[in-house]
């Protein structure tokens, strides 16, 4: 289950991302892709074992699935429905170069304001 070693480079990342140590999270955004092996289920589960006791114990997970998208020297970038056929669903040509689908992304993550507030309200 590599899910895990996953969930916690996605933690420790955003945890390097914070503007404080205490600062709360409230959701991370994710993109993975189609062909990126993960399992989404088994990601979220990793992620909540991986996020425990930091900003992002109650944070929400949101993973966004991105599809396979091949280039096709005629069409152009094409994406397909599944990894069993990578011909170009335009024209049928066999493409070999996958340009999407692989992805692992932190999109962005959602911070708690009410407490970066009142930190701006304490240092004032």
């Amino acid at each position: 289950m590599h899910e895990l070693s996953v969930a916690h480079a996605v933690v420790s990342t955003v945890l390097d991302a914070l503007p404080s140590p205490d600062t709360r999270v409230l959701q991370v955004r994710l993109r993975v892709g189609e062909l990126s092996g993960l399992v989404p289920q088994a990601l979220e589960f990793a992620y909540d074992v991986a996020a425990q006791g930091t900003p992002l114990a109650d944070a929400v997970l949101v993973i966004e699935r991105s599809p396979i998208i091949i280039a096709c020297s005629t069409c152009g970038d094409q994406p397909i429905a599944s990894a069993t056929d990578f011909r170009c669903p335009v024209c049928g040509e066999p493409c070999g170069d996958v340009v999407g689908g692989k992805e692992l992304e932190i999109l962005d993550i959602t911070l708690d304001d009410t407490a970066l507030a009142n930190a701006d309200l304490v240092g004032a």
